[in-house]
């Protein structure tokens, strides 16, 4: 099961940190003991084998110990965005059949507003719910998580992941990051994310400190961690790293212990990868690929980054991933089709969503095997390296024609002064849709957008030129950090 990684960290290391955030550090022995009495508390509380769990907990030591506690209880984790809206977090907790929520009292009055419609039992804190400690734990549970995604195109489906999904998953990232029980990485990721989750999972694993901040309110805070933790591993999105890389003076500060940063999320711009390898010349960069149906599918080798900036790698260890056309026919380097995934950490399903689950997922070559439908368009190369070349239901279609938002948001990342391009199709009844480019530019400097259609215009084919460029202070984003095209297209 998921939570023995944590049991055996614990042994081989008692001492060992595990959870360094703002309320204190818990070595792993600690995360262990109160695992097992949160736990015994919802055993004696009648949650059981395969009840859901909500944990609504912003990042920190108490969210870790009540994920762990959950798991321990054999129920399912339903990890939840700690900033949710009542409406939402109703919907989530009536679609997941959530038996008990755990919150703290900060947002107490939130998760007692959406509870109260779905007849979800409220546990304040995780301290609440502590147990004896000894319960026996039970053997049986299949199903460890349900991820609810940010829903961006639409309601949130729950994305269902078995103890076995989670542990392969983490397994395979720790062997192609190399990671030790030496490595501490900081994470502002939410834990309610699958990217944020993977960080927790993969330090228990490898007997790691996991170093927790919420989120990126304060910059220099996240600069004195790096320091004064000697923080080897820093994962983040391009959000993240454009904050980071915007901060004056941290290219002059020695950071000797960073070793690593891992990108997902979305795809990070040339002009940030080099911006990253100036801000820490020390640290090699993976860029990834993932989705929470299987949590990660592919990173790139830091080695052939300079070679191959915007691709992102081939499939994690022990997975395949490939491109196929329209008819399932494996295509040659070069051609665009969906990307296929196949490995031990492909999902369930989708929670209650059998004809959906359907769609995203088919059989495999082994008996009872699955592999994931990813909707995703992908390219190879001669080398086979994969290259995102947009979402399949983010495809636009004008004058007939279509095309990726990827390719045109590529051409203007290249603009000096651009930091951030979203591209989006609006409805027009000429065009079918039309080609929209919304910029987000660097502080101090306002492109022309007239000058960054025309060079568009340089670059691209004619009906892939947006019709008009918007410029922002800032895009709308999710909780995840994501851009939030819905928001772009709703607004027009």
């Amino acid at each position: 099961m998921l939570g023995d990684d944590l049991r055996e960290t614990a042994e081989r290391s008692p001492a060992g940190e595990a959870i360094v955030a703002a309320g204190g550090r818990m070595t792993f022995a600690d995360l262990d003991r109160r695992a097992d009495k949160v736990a015994g508390g919802l055993a004696a509380a009648g949650v059981g084998v395969g009840d859901r769990v909500a944990v609504v907990l912003p990042n920190g030591a108490e969210c870790a110990v009540a994920l762990y506690g959950a798991l321990r209880a054999g129920a399912v984790i339903a990890p939840i965005d700690a900033t949710i809206k009542p409406e939402r977090l109703s919907y989530v907790l009536a679609d997941s059949g959530a038996a008990l929520a755990i919150c703290d009292r900060e947002r107490e009055a939130v998760v007692a507003e959406a509870a109260t419609e779905t007849g979800t039992r409220v546990a304040v804190g995780v301290d609440s719910l502590a147990g004896a400690g000894d319960t026996p734990l039970p053997a049986d549970a299949e199903l460890a998580a349900i991820l609810y995604t940010s829903g961006s195109t639409g309601e949130p489906k729950g994305v269902t992941l078995s103890h076995a999904n989670l542990t392969f998953a983490a397994a395979s990232i720790v062997e192609y990051l190399e990671m030790t029980e030496r490595d501490r990485v900081l994470s502002v990721l939410p834990l309610s994310f699958g990217y944020g989750l993977s960080q927790l999972l993969t330090c228990m694993r490898a007997g790691a400190a996991l170093v927790l901040e919420r989120g990126l309110a304060f910059p220099g805070r996240i600069v004195r961690l790096l320091e004064e933790e000697r923080v080897t591993g820093l994962p983040g999105v391009p959000t993240v790293f454009a904050v980071l890389t915007g901060l004056r003076g941290l290219a002059d500060r020695e950071l000797p212990a960073l070793r690593f940063l891992t990108n997902a999320g979305a795809a990070l711009p040339v002009q940030m990868i080099e911006a990253l390898g100036e801000t820490f010349p020390g640290a090699q960069l993976f860029s990834m690929y993932g989705q929470t149906e299987c949590i990660r599918i592919s990173y790139l080798p830091p080695e052939l980054l300079a070679a191959k900036p915007t691709s992102v790698g081939v499939a994690i260890p022990g997975t395949e991933a490939w491109v196929e056309d329209e008819e399932g026919n494996p295509l040659e380097p070069g051609g665009t089709g969906e990307l296929i995934v196949r490995g031990p950490h492909v999902m369930e399903g989708y929670w209650g969503r059998p004809e959906l689950s359907a769609e995203k997922l088919r059989e495999g070559r082994e008996p009872g095997e699955r592999v994931l439908v990813t909707g995703d368009l992908f390219r190879t190369d001669e080398d086979g390296h994969l290259y995102f070349v947009g979402r399949r239901d983010d495809i636009i279609k004008s004058r007939g024609e279509k095309v990726a938002p990827r390719e045109v948001e590529q051409v203007l990342e290249t603009v000096p002064g651009v930091k951030v391009v979203a591209v989006v199709g609006i409805p027009d009844e000429l065009l079918g849709q039309a080609v929209v480019a919304h910029v987000e530019a660097e502080a101090g400097s306002k492109p022309d957008p007239e000058a960054l259609r025309r060079h568009c215009a340089e670059h691209l084919e004619s009906h892939k030129v947006p019709q008009r460029v918007v410029l922002h202070e800032a895009l709308p984003r999710t909780p995840n950090g994501k851009l939030d095209k819905v928001a772009l297209v709703e607004g027009g």
